[in-house]
């Protein structure tokens, strides 16, 4: 089992930088792919990106490929989050989530979710 916290977000404006980290406890976090997503108010929550186990592979939504930036360092058990160019759109409480499962876009095969941290980007 593992529990994740997120910290990081906060309010920005359009076209600033933000970067989220996730802290997660136990001695397994190598075991784990580790994805982001996030919720607007009254929006499904929306995958963002992923991270492989040894941090060779990333994948991302299209809607923020080439601006947002996932990473992780195992020694640290923690994967963050470089948000580049953030846009209004991007608005959102963000999540981390952990699966002993593939690498997948899908909310529902994330084993451990954290609480959430609120971004707000003002135009």
């Amino acid at each position: 089992q593992v529990q994740l916290v997120e910290s990081g977000g906060g309010l920005v404006q359009a076209g600033g930088s933000l970067r989220l980290s996730c802290a997660a406890s136990g001695r397994t976090f190598n075991n784990y792919v580790m994805g982001w997503f996030r919720q607007a108010p009254g929006k499904e929550r929306e995958f963002v990106g992923y991270i492989s186990r040894s941090g060779d592979s990333t994948s991302y939504a299209d809607s923020v490929k080439g601006r947002f930036t996932i990473s992780r360092d195992n020694a640290k058990n923690t994967v963050y989050l470089q948000m580049n160019s953030l846009k209004p759109e991007d608005t959102a409480v963000y999540y981390c989530a952990a699966t002993t499962w593939i690498a997948t876009t899908l909310a529902r095969h994330y084993n451990y979710w954290g609480q959430g941290t609120q971004v707000t980007v003002s135009s």
